[in-house]
């Protein structure tokens, strides 16, 4: 999908990039690149920055029982805890969706079930190159044990539709991405809120 495939007649025009330097370069997790453009009106901003992170994949896992499959880990940017789907930064060349599968049985030990893209959303379109791929993942089970990197701790929490729903109304999920693909789930499949 290119970036005009969503462009509708009488939209603001696209800016032009006249130079770009790199501010930062913490490949493969972040870049940060500085940016001259030219808006259609002929207007100039010479220090726009522009944030370059990989894709991420992440999965809204849901087991035959009808419970959610959800992490919770420690994120420093917020010196907080709070539920979130597993995933993570897709790898190179890997296809999201296997990046997906991977993620959640290491993160948290289940897999299988029934997979399909669920929603591709941007981080943030302003300032952010990368979109999440989120799947969702249904009829999945616990195959394994996780397999955890050594600079993560993470603990698997099951929620029935009850407990997700009071959990999402009380704000126990700070990753503005994930609480959107749940929403979804709730709004697709009829559920009461």
């Amino acid at each position: 999908m290119t970036k005009k495939e969503h462009d509708i007649p009488g939209d603001p025009g696209h800016w032009k990039i006249t130079e770009s330097r790199y501010v930062l370069n913490r490949q493969p997790y972040m870049t940060l690149r500085e940016d001259t453009v030219i808006l259609p009106t002929g207007a100039q901003i010479d220090d726009y920055f522009i944030f370059e992170y990989p894709d991420w994949v992440n999965v809204l896992a849901v087991t035959a029982q009808q419970e959610f499959v959800l992490i919770r880990q420690y994120r420093h940017g917020i010196a907080g805890v709070h539920y979130e789907l597993a995933g993570g930064v897709a790898d190179p060349g890997e296809p999201h969706l296997e990046g997906a599968r991977r993620e959640l049985l290491e993160e948290t030990g289940y897999g299988g079930g029934e997979w399909q893209p669920w929603v591709q959303l941007s981080p943030n379109p302003a300032t952010h190159t990368n979109t999440c791929h989120i799947f969702l993942a249904t009829g999945v089970c616990k195959v394994e044990e996780q397999r955890l990197d050594a600079t993560e701790e993470i603990s698997v929490r099951l929620l029935t539709a009850t407990e997700m729903l009071q959990m999402l109304r009380g704000g126990g999920v700070s990753q503005a991405l994930h609480a959107a693909a749940i929403w979804r789930y709730f709004a697709e499949y009829g559920l009461p809120l």
